[in-house]
């Protein structure tokens, strides 16, 4: 059955079938493998249910948050309290632009409008300051993965929506990790700095300047505050920070910074409506493909064949890790995660991994795809914005492909990098 599966799903994206259409003809094949033609009525069942779940609400404020705070300005105050932070080092543009993303990931939990939104102010400035437009597109990109570990995350909603997990739980869980790939990223940037002689931004720390990026930037570092406060003291859900967090950059946009209007606000809801469409679409699709996997008992299957050979939790975690990264590498982000979750969750599950401490591993391995061809998303975003071939990007990339994977390394053989903090607030 799996067989069939993925030779019907990789035929039609060879055949130039939209990847929705893609997994809606392999869950039609799935179905007809079965031979009970009475459960087709089943696919549009699970196709909509597969959009249920009411924590998924959260993804399309989330998104929205990010795009009204481009649209009010919001953003380039936190890119000038960056550099004002870290711009005096040497190298200081890279730092800024690992530091935003950090930043960022507090807002919208999606590495590509995290490239998007950084690169497209970031990857000129380092253009301009010096850098090799190759190195400054490979830093962004990189730089992006940290936006879906880093509460909100779009991944971090599908799989709590999927395995039933808290996604708060998960949220506070992705903390560290987030803030471990950051520094690790800086580490990675530093020894590039003196390698490629990368230039000084700002000629020292100016403590004043600091202040005053701050005091631009406070309403900025607001939204984030609200969206991972509200849910860390409990005062909202995911969904509920969302819709607040939207709300108060509206009103900001439009009292403080004054840069909002009908015109872009219409434009950033319509970026929402857009790129919701396709996340939710793909969503649907890939539930048929996973219930078929599940009523067929797949994982059940597979359970048995893996602990049979990886004896411990950390075995069955570097394993299902190599799966993960290979399949991200050839398919599409959010429905590699739609489709492997239902299959090693349970998996996991047996094997006595902690569902929060699976989920980081999880979400972590399907963000590095985002940077791996051929299919990595922000390579292509930012290779657009820097206007820099895909070859001279990927020398530039496979180091914080490796950083990242270090990463990954650590969070699979130390779960207490991922479970300290939930475990510390009670989830």
């Amino acid at each position: 059955m799996s067989l069939v599966l993925l030779s019907v799903f990789f035929i039609s994206l060879i055949c130039g079938l939209p990847l929705f259409a893609a997994m809606l003809a392999t869950g039609i094949s799935g179905f007809a493998f079965i031979g009970d033609y009475s459960q087709f009525r089943l696919m549009i069942q699970q196709f909509y249910g597969g959009m249920e779940p009411f924590s998924l609400l959260a993804i399309p404020y989330f998104i929205l948050v990010g795009e009204l705070m481009g649209c009010a300005g919001l953003t380039a105050r936190l890119l000038r309290f960056a550099e004002a932070l870290v711009g005096h080092l040497k190298g200081g543009l890279g730092y800024v632009t690992v530091v935003a993303s950090i930043i960022f990931a507090g807002v919208n939990g999606s590495a590509a409008a995290d490239a998007s939104a950084v690169g497209s102010i970031m990857i000129p400035a380092m253009k301009k300051g010096g850098y090799p437009a190759s190195y400054a597109a490979g830093l962004t990109a990189g730089s992006s993965l940290i936006g879906p570990i880093i509460p909100p995350s779009i991944f971090m909603i599908l799989f709590g929506a999927m395995t039933k997990t808290n996604v708060g739980a998960l949220f506070m869980a992705g903390v560290l990790p987030g803030l471990l790939l950051g520094i690790a990223f800086m580490f990675m940037h530093r020894l590039s700095a003196a390698r490629l002689n990368l230039p000084i931004v700002n000629a020292g720390f100016s403590f004043s300047e600091l202040v005053k990026a701050t005091g631009g930037a406070v309403a900025s570092l607001i939204a984030p505050g609200i969206i991972i406060g509200g849910i860390l003291f409990g005062f909202m859900t995911p969904t509920e920070s969302g819709a607040v967090a939207s709300l108060y950059v509206l009103i900001v946009g439009f009292l403080w910074t004054r840069r909002l209007s009908w015109k872009n606000i219409g434009k950033a809801i319509a970026n929402t409506v857009r790129l919701t469409s396709v996340i939710f679409v793909v969503i649907g699709a890939a539930t048929i493909v996973g219930w078929i996997l599940s009523s067929e008992q797949v994982p059940q299957r597979l359970a048995p064949v893996v602990l049979e050979y990886a004896k411990t939790p950390t075995m069955v975690l570097l394993f299902m890790s190599l799966i993960i990264f290979v399949v991200g590498m050839f398919m599409e982000e959010i429905a590699a995660l739609v489709l492997l979750t239902p299959v090693f969750a349970p998996l996991a599950v047996a094997a006595g991994i902690d569902p929060l401490h699976f989920g980081i591993v999880m979400t972590l391995n399907i963000t590095i795809a985002l940077i791996t061809p051929p299919m990595g998303a922000c390579v292509y975003i930012v290779s657009s914005i820097g206007s820099v071939s895909l070859e001279k990007m990927f020398k530039h990339i496979w180091p914080f492909v490796l950083v990242a994977v270090f990463c990954q390394l650590m969070l699979i053989f130390f779960p207490s990098i991922s479970l300290w903090l939930p475990r510390l607030l009670g989830y």
